[in-house]
């Protein structure tokens, strides 16, 4: 993990930095800090909440406009049904409102709209929103959006397991031919390309149970900013900070095959 930008300065060409081809093609981002947001400014922690939705639509509009494939973000976690009740209405009445608000946006974008989660507990007005917006943009052919919501990694698999085992029992899958392509296909971002670049926002240093299988050979970018101040040049920034990357998925990666350092 690294908090370190390579370049503070613009290449030609594109406000990014460097070269398009270079970029993730999957981007995750955990959207963390809104509670200390709020409280380091004496607000109470909804304003945070409701500061950083406003964040959301910039960064998915610019991943669009630089050709990623998927935009993954952690908006909700199992973990966070342990928050007061009141954090809780109001979190689900903002992604009500955003489904509602940014429905025209997906799809003037062309975008496809993916829930990763469980289903149970959250409200019918949010369930009915993504059921609404997921039917409409599935034959969609732009960027994977996908919101992880109500959402925990170790749940996701287990919900998956669970799937290939009836598979099994019900004679339509033999469990020798069980590979990580069927395990994969499972899980609730079967057809997403896994993400290339992790970015992590609040400066913690923790996965949190989110995209355990799918983060296997991603790239890590931790920031200090709280996510209701992560803007498009903080984005870019871990963009700029990937490009640098020498990604060797357990081989020598190119750096060291070719004997210099990644061009």
């Amino acid at each position: 993990m690294t908090q370190n930008d390579p370049t503070n300065s613009d290449q030609a060409g594109d406000p990014v930095g460097c070269p398009l081809e270079d970029l993730p093609k999957s981007v995750a981002i955990i959207m963390d800090g809104n509670g200390r947001w709020a409280q380091h400014r004496g607000l109470p922690r909804s304003a945070g909440h409701e500061q950083g939705a406003l964040r959301v639509r910039p960064i998915v509009t610019e991943a669009t406009r630089l050709g990623l494939k998927a935009l993954t973000l952690y908006s909700f976690s199992i973990e966070n049904w342990n928050r007061p009740a009141d954090e809780i209405e109001i979190l689900m009445h903002l992604y009500a409102e955003y489904l509602r608000r940014e429905r025209s946006t997906i799809m003037d974008h062309d975008l496809r709209l993916r829930h990763l989660g469980r289903r149970e507990g959250l409200p019918n007005v949010v369930l009915d929103k993504l059921d609404e917006i997921e039917a409409a943009s599935a034959n969609n052919k732009g960027m994977f959006l996908c919101l992880a919501l109500n959402y925990g990694s170790r749940a996701e698999i287990v919900d998956g397991v669970r799937r290939i085992a009836r598979r099994a029992a019900d004679g339509e899958l033999d469990p020798d031919a069980i590979d990580q392509a069927v395990i994969a296909d499972s899980l609730d971002t079967t057809g997403v390309p896994d993400p290339d670049l992790l970015i992590r926002t609040s400066g913690e240093m923790r996965l949190s149970n989110f995209l355990l299988w799918q983060l296997s050979y991603a790239e890590f970018f931790v920031t200090d900013v709280y996510w209701p101040d992560f803007d498009v040049p903080q984005f870019h920034r871990a963009l700029r900070t990937y490009a640098q990357r020498n990604r060797r998925y357990g081989g020598l990666g190119f750096a060291a095959a070719e004997g210099s350092a990644k061009p």
